[in-house]
């Protein structure tokens, strides 16, 4: 099956084993520092903590007629990584993250990047224009599905509960919201900030079916995205690491907006190659 450029897939979907899909994931993850670092600004404990999800949606579950939002917009780093992997954009153009007259800006922008369904960043919207979109495709009879990302301190605000009443109420089975929940946001742990547990009962009283996973498994995150969840939306709570891969970064909130220095940048590509 060929894949549109468009949609953020090209060439052929081929078949990865679980090795490929970790290595591809550690060369990710490589290719957001670099930029990151070089940019002097960025996100990349969260870029890392949701790689494997992105290596996953990508290279395995999505279908060329699916919908992709990143809407935890930060992440980009990671998204762009994927997207230079999957032959979408050159790789040289990770170089120009977040200069003015680049494509790849910090947080996704649709109108120098076409080939993404919306922009986001600013944390909270995601899921409400996802679900008018999987609205959208449910009246127009679409077999496309629309795939949300989230970050777990984006919880807080209260336009992702009301997306989530909505989506549950209408029966989107087309939508699949999938949380990264590292427990870090910018200013600490979520559980201190604002609780979110019991997280998996809360979202399941929307009438949404949930399901958990390891976030850095594959087999874990395949599964989760295997259950069945016929007349709701299906939302996989995926548990991760923030900064995963690099010893000195995770579980740090210090990394959650801070750029490595170059140091810290050889450091961390010395890790994540042995994976």
């Amino acid at each position: 099956m060929t894949f549109t450029v468009e949609n953020g897939f090209i060439g052929k979907q081929l078949p990865m084993t679980r090795m490929d899909l970790r290595q591809t994931a550690c060369r990710v993850r490589a290719k957001a520092l670099r930029a990151i670092t070089r940019a002097g600004s960025g996100h990349p404990g969260g870029s890392l903590s949701c790689a494997d999800l992105l290596v996953f949606l990508y290279f395995e579950w999505m279908k060329p007629v699916d919908e992709f939002i990143l809407s935890k917009g930060h992440a980009a780093p990671a998204l762009y990584a994927v997207l230079a992997e999957k032959g979408v954009i050159k790789e040289k153009e990770l170089e120009g993250l977040r200069k003015p007259w680049s494509r790849l800006q910090g947080h996704p922008n649709r109108k120098t990047l076409p080939l993404l369904p919306v922009s986001t960043g600013s944390l909270g919207h995601g899921l409400a224009v996802g679900t008018g979109i999987a609205l959208a495709k449910k009246l127009d009879k679409s077999p496309a599905r629309v795939f949300v990302m989230l970050g777990d301190g984006e919880l807080d605000e209260g336009e992702v509960w009301e997306a989530l009443a909505l989506a549950g109420h209408k029966n989107l089975d087309n939508l699949i919201a999938v949380v990264d929940r590292n427990n870090l946001q910018l200013d600490g742990r979520t559980e201190e900030i604002l609780s979110l547990e019991p997280l998996k009962e809360k979202i399941s009283s929307f009438k949404w079916a949930v399901t958990e996973c390891d976030g850095h498994d594959f087999e874990s995150i395949r599964r989760a995205f295997s259950e069945p969840h016929p007349g709701r939306p299906l939302c996989v709570i995926a548990r991760t690491v923030k900064g995963k891969g690099v010893s000195f970064m995770e579980g740090n909130p210090a990394y959650h907006g801070k750029p490595l220095t170059e140091e810290e940048l050889e450091r961390a590509l010395d890790e994540i190659r042995l994976c």
